[in-house]
């Protein structure tokens, strides 16, 4: 009808007002200009040709409202599902495409749960691929926009396994902590940065490496699954050996004497300076970051000098700032920092130490700058990585690793020696893995366990780099039925409150002066 009537004005407008025109019966003598065919054709094609409405549906409030926009200038309201979003297909879009887009939005954690529950609100659906325009029903939509975090006290038994960032965001990562909590686990601890520098959830600083998608695109969700499945979370940052950022920020690396370029371990760029101020600061902003987002625990590793490569030719900002200071000042000053700064969040805070440093031999200390006792006073948890296949040469023994009994009792007693005067708990790194032993089997899981336990260490995390935990999951229904392993803390179950800690409110911050 709107081209019939643009099609009669134009017409009546060639042929002037004064003569009748009647378009059934226009004879030859009243032909348009081309002007005015021209006229017509141009807005046709304005009225033909307009953009299709594509609809997008968004998730509202917590009522769940939806708005639909069109790239029209109106805009209606539609009322849809609680919970659910509609999404207009385009050409090409897929299932799968449709989950990875909206799965860190929705109630889901694997991808196959979320996909059937999209194909089981869309009975049409039936393939791979969608058709274009095809409205599709989206289910079970609930961004998590925070978490808080659980808090407990610092000798709450801690019973974990170690996830990668990559794959505590994956669905095998997912079916790990279930399994994991199925055997009697109570905790996990994640990547959010490893020590290849890459971040492992949306962070906003300028100091981010580029050119890396996080793989837990929601950390508040993620939180909040575990803590829906009892479990502790536990945040890992590897702080000082950082490679993206020196590669990425040369003049954050340590610097050769010889050559005033960044310092290399090993023929290897993957140090930064640890006196470097903004190097300090950008890893406590992170630990701070984790923290709002309902992590109920932050931890430290590679908190420490490079223990590797040409000591001499390696120079550092403090040389110059504090010429009277040692590694171990450096460590120390930086840990009461970040302990100000987080502790007022109520987060744990927890550090991972060599194993080898309860020796506190003059060598150690000079290289890595943990001071055992100093590093103590400014955290909750001490962790120290007690892999009995790792003491080299020690005490005597060719095989270590099929030692666990000697090394992981020698090293707690030590440990607990050289923190008698501080209120810190030992919770050690155990071996899960294979690696220069042939006895590892869920034995070997307990043997560790029982051992920590009897030397007052509380709790355990267990480390594998690959994520393949099938002996403690062997070994754990055993020792749940025995005290002598763990006790069994859970969240409804927790023990006394723990001392409180004498520097929680004298630490002063050099990031916020006025201290916590």
């Amino acid at each position: 009808m709107n081209l019939w009537i643009i099609f009669s004005i134009s017409q009546r407008a060639t042929i002037g007002p004064s003569k009748h025109w009647c378009p059934f019966t226009m004879s030859s003598n009243s032909r348009l200009p081309l002007f005015a065919v021209l006229f017509f054709v141009a807005i046709a094609a304005i009225l033909l040709l307009k953009p299709s409405e594509a609809v997008v549906v968004e998730a509202a409030d917590a009522s769940k409202n939806v708005t639909v926009k069109s790239e029209s200038a109106a805009t209606t309201q539609q009322q849809a599902a609680p919970g659910t979003v509609i999404h207009t297909a385009k050409s090409g879009d897929t299932v799968p495409m449709l989950v990875r887009k909206y799965l860190w939005d929705s109630k889901y954690m694997t991808s196959s749960e979320f996909e059937a529950a999209i194909r089981q609100a869309n009975p049409t659906v039936k393939g791979t691929f969608l058709k274009a325009g095809e409205n599709v029903v989206v289910p079970g939509i609930e961004p998590v926009q925070s978490e808080k975090l659980i808090s407990v006290p610092k000798d709450y038994e801690v019973r974990a396994i170690y996830l990668t960032g990559i794959m505590a965001a994956s669905e095998k990562g997912i079916n790990i902590v279930r399994q994991w909590r199925k055997v009697g686990g109570n905790a996990v601890v994640f990547d959010i940065k490893d020590s290849d520098g890459w971040v492992n959830i949306n962070f906003d600083h300028e100091l981010v490496p580029k050119g890396h998608k996080p793989p837990i695109k929601n950390l508040a969700k993620y939180t909040k699954f575990l803590h829906s499945m009892g479990m502790h979370a536990i945040a890992r940052i590897a702080i000082f050996r950082d490679e993206a950022i020196v590669v990425q920020h040369p003049e954050l690396a340590v610097k050769s004497r010889r050559t005033g370029q960044p310092w290399q371990e090993n023929g290897k760029l993957v140090w930064t300076d640890v006196s470097n101020q903004k190097v300090q600061a950008y890893n406590i902003a992170l630990a701070k970051h984790a923290a709002l987002s309902g992590v109920d625990e932050v931890q430290f590793d590679y908190v420490r000098f490079p223990a590797e490569g040409d000591q001499k030719d390696a120079k550092f900002a403090f040389e110059t700032a504090n010429p009277t200071w040692k590694r171990t000042d450096v460590i120390t000053d930086f840990l009461k920092d970040a302990y100000a700064e987080l502790h007022p969040t109520g987060v744990l805070f927890s550090l991972d130490v060599f194993g080898v440093m309860a020796w506190q031999r003059s060598v150690d200390l000079a290289h890595t700058g943990q001071d055992i006792p100093s590093m103590a006073k400014y955290c909750d948890v001490l962790s120290p990585m007690i892999y009995p296949s790792h003491f080299f040469g020690m005490d005597g023994y060719a095989s270590p690793g099929d030692a666990p009994e000697h090394f992981i009792g020698t090293s707690m007693d030590r440990f607990r020696t050289i923190t008698k005067d501080t209120n810190v708990v030992l919770r050690p790194w155990l071996q899960a893995f294979a690696w220069k032993t042939k006895t590892y089997s869920p034995e070997y899981i307990q043997v560790q366990v029982a051992t920590s336990a009897s030397k007052g260490g509380v709790g355990f995390l267990f480390w594998n780099a690959r994520n393949d935990y099938s002996k403690p999951y062997a070994a754990m229904p055993v020792m749940a039925k025995n005290q002598k392993f763990f006790r069994g803390d859970e969240y409804d179950r927790l023990p006394k409150p723990a001392a409180a800690d004498p520097v929680t409110n004298t630490a002063q911050s050099k990031f916020h002066p006025s201290g916590p």
